[in-house]
């Protein structure tokens, strides 16, 4: 089965609202490169991101709203945030803020962090859908992971033709670039990534930015997720019998776990838990269990997620 390509349009975009409405992914134009959206709030959803890029990574997410009133339901923006929303959106800027108590955005679509990264597309038709749709939705770009970003729906259709239900196209993406992506959660904003608005552009709005080490330091880049977020209990891997008072984390048919990942076996499942569940059992537990997980799949990014929040 191959992707349905259709012209954006009202019908399109009441297409791609019940892909969306159902857990489906449907590639969508924005005026950086194409995405592959999911809806923001469901971890089955944004598990199946992941999976379907085929390089699972639990790096956090842009989440995408139609307005800065939908930004300030999701995240809690200090001064030079709201400037920099004023001034960029929509537009291909980022803003991340720490992340709202009463937020909808899903554990993994944030990597289980306390921040999220948000963005306004410029993008007509991606508005609308945004707003109809009437919740966030994430969208990092719509390829195979290692293949070049996408800038039209040939490309999209190329890589990902196969494994996705829409793809909507709206010609040639007019950046081609990935946005700016600036960390407000400090006294001096961050460079997180850059991207299609020059970095000068935004220190004449706002003043001088720091400079993040963006190979160690940017909660965006791979590889860095649990050095963000690990339990404050003591975690073991592989384990195949608990310790005592020590909380069993299952998957599949683990007898007498704690908490299980998924009963069923299923990795998307249990990466759309593996946050949450872990934030529980650290509420009420000093050492965390977890039985051996599957290297395959995104199996391999939960055991290399586990494994890094174990040192």
């Amino acid at each position: 089965m191959s992707a349905t390509i259709a012209n954006a349009s009202d019908s399109s975009r009441e297409q791609a609202i019940s892909i969306l409405e159902k857990g489906g992914l449907v590639a969508i134009p924005t005026e950086t490169v194409y995405g592959l959206g999911s809806d923001a709030t469901s971890g089955i959803a944004v598990a199946k991101i992941y999976e379907t890029k085929g390089r699972p990574s639990f790096n956090p997410l842009i989440s995408h709203v139609h307005d800065l009133d939908a930004a300030l339901e999701q995240g809690v923006f200090n001064r030079t945030a709201l400037c920099l929303a004023d001034k960029f959106w929509p537009g291909p800027l980022t803003i991340i803020v720490p992340f709202k108590q009463t937020g909808t955005v899903c554990d993994l679509a944030r990597a289980g962090l306390s921040t999220i990264a948000v963005r306004v597309p410029l993008h007509k038709f991606t508005l609308q859908l945004l707003e109809d749709f009437k919740k966030p939705i994430v969208a990092p770009s719509a390829n195979l992971s290692g293949k070049l970003s996408p800038t039209c729906a040939d490309h999209v259709n190329n890589d990902l033709g196969e494994k996705i239900e829409l793809i909507i196209d709206d010609g040639p993406s007019c950046n081609g670039i990935e946005s700016t992506v600036i960390d407000c959660t400090h006294d001096t904003p961050r460079l997180l990534r850059f991207g299609a608005i020059p970095q000068e552009n935004i220190e004449k709005f706002i003043g001088p930015l720091e400079t993040a080490n963006l190979k160690n330091d940017a909660p965006s880049s791979p590889g860095q997720l649990l050095k963000h977020y690990a339990p404050n209990a003591v975690l073991r891997v592989n384990v195949t019998k608990p310790n005592p008072n020590e909380a069993l984390l299952g998957f599949g048919k683990t007898i007498n776990a704690t908490l299980n990942l998924s009963k069923s076996g299923n990795l998307v499942e249990a990466a759309s838990n593996l946050f949450s569940m872990l934030r529980e059992l650290d509420k009420d537990y000093d050492k965390i269990g977890v039985v051996p997980i599957p290297n395959m799949g995104i199996g391999i990014a939960i055991n290399d997620r586990l494994w890094r929040a174990t040192k």
